[in-house]
């Protein structure tokens, strides 16, 4: 259960609050495995990595590499469309970091570690290859960035913004439930007192939280949103979304497309876990 949160709390943050450095600066460019960020561009995304490969060309290389993340992107951008109706209406930045310039950079903003968040750009830490986790990623901050440009001035409740990510990102890679793991962990966190309350879900980030309970509250608004998926299907989902970005009101917006609140989802969720 423990390894449970710590991937659920790794997997990526969205902490709009946080004051950092902007990545579009001469000191974020003059920075990386080997001294600047190479750019590259597709249709709907602007790429700058810097992670540490040692050869341009060849299967290996880093312009290889950087296709297969637009590539990523690219088709994330479609599926994300298909899902959700979502559609960014700009270019979206993309940072890709060498994990020791991420870490070295970032983990002291953030009380738990984050293998990417989003700000305006999305930011992430990478790796040598498109693996399936960088994807995930990849697929989780796009989620941020779209909702951000459909609403900019409205922050949702982070367990629709959190949970809808997580989501997206394992429903895009062919993960349609929980895991038997997952499942445990609820069922454990629930039983031993540890659930994290509504309120605490409806706060616009899980940066108030414990970092032991982050883990947890990223879980469960997995749990919440994948029960509204079981309940109405995916285009129950998506009404859902776009109901709540236009009348800024969750509560609302459940009770007019799930006929429920927050309080009876997690009551129905509890229940399903004894």
């Amino acid at each position: 259960m423990e390894s449970d949160f710590r991937v659920a709390a790794a997997a990526a943050l969205c902490l709009w609050a946080l004051a950092i450095l902007a990545p579009g600066s001469a000191a974020a460019r003059d920075r990386g495995a080997d001294g600047r960020f190479a750019t590259r561009r597709s249709s709907h995304f602007v790429l700058y990595q810097d992670v540490d490969i040692d050869q341009a060309s060849g299967w290996r290389g880093s312009v290889e590499f950087e296709k297969q993340v637009l590539a990523a992107l690219e088709s994330a951008h479609d599926r994300l469309d298909q899902l959700l109706g979502l559609r960014p209406t700009r270019d979206v930045e993309v940072w890709v970091y060498d994990p020791a310039i991420f870490d070295a950079r970032f983990a002291g903003r953030f009380r738990f570690p984050v293998a990417g968040f989003y700000q305006g750009s999305v930011q992430v830490r990478g790796d040598v290859e498109l693996t399936p986790e960088l994807s995930r990623v990849l697929h989780h901050e796009l989620v941020h960035a779209a909702i951000d440009l459909a609403s900019p001035s409205y922050r949702l409740p982070a367990w629709v913004n959190e949970g809808v990510a997580e989501w997206f990102a394992y429903r895009a890679t062919g993960k349609r439930r929980l895991s038997p793991g997952e499942w445990i962990a609820l069922a454990e966190a629930s039983g031993r007192g540890a659930w994290i309350s509504a309120p605490a879900l409806l706060q616009p980030s899980f940066a108030g939280l414990l970092p032991e309970s982050v883990g947890l509250a990223y879980l469960q608004s997995y749990a919440s949103v994948d029960l509204l998926v079981r309940r109405r299907g995916e285009r129950g989902l998506e009404s859902f979304l776009h109901t709540l970005l236009r009348i800024r009101d969750p509560d609302r917006a459940l009770r007019r497309v799930y006929r429920m609140d927050l309080g009876e989802i997690e009551k129905t969720l509890r229940a399903e876990l004894r």
